[in-house]
């Protein structure tokens, strides 16, 4: 198989809010040949929080909408998302509702590198989160 094909945020918009239906088209065939498995698909961290960003900004989706789209993304066979564990973390604190999608990523990235301490000035997001030790 050839190498993966990186799928920009873009793809993922048109498919998941179909505006577009020739874009929609394209991303739907696209994501059909990662299920069989004739194309391998990569994305990186960034574009699924601009995913997250452009969904609750534009689009208004609401949390557990934008976590319905994230672990769709996420379970689709064939699509590698870089930093899934992460991702995957940051997205069960987000749609908890009370903390961003990045303030939420940066809580995982901290968890998986055994950090306990945060210099920050966004208490009200970080004050609360278990384990957690504010340094201002």
């Amino acid at each position: 198989m050839d190498e993966p094909v990186f799928v920009d945020t873009n793809v993922f918009l048109r498919f998941f809010v179909r505006d577009v239906e020739p874009f929609y088209l394209k991303a739907r065939e696209l994501f059909k040949k990662a299920e069989k498995g004739s194309v391998k698909l990569e994305t990186s961290d960034l574009v699924i929080a601009e995913i997250v960003w452009v969904l609750e900004s534009y689009y208004a989706f609401s949390r557990p909408e934008i976590q319905r789209v994230i672990d769709t993304i996420l379970e689709t066979r064939n699509i590698k998302v870089a930093n899934q564990s992460r991702i995957t973390e940051a997205v069960r604190h987000y749609s908890s509702g009370k903390i961003d999608f990045i303030d939420a990523y940066n809580i995982a990235y901290m968890k998986a590198k055994n950090y306990s301490k945060i210099a920050t000035f966004d208490i009200k997001h970080f004050k609360n989160i278990e384990g957690l030790k504010l340094v201002l």
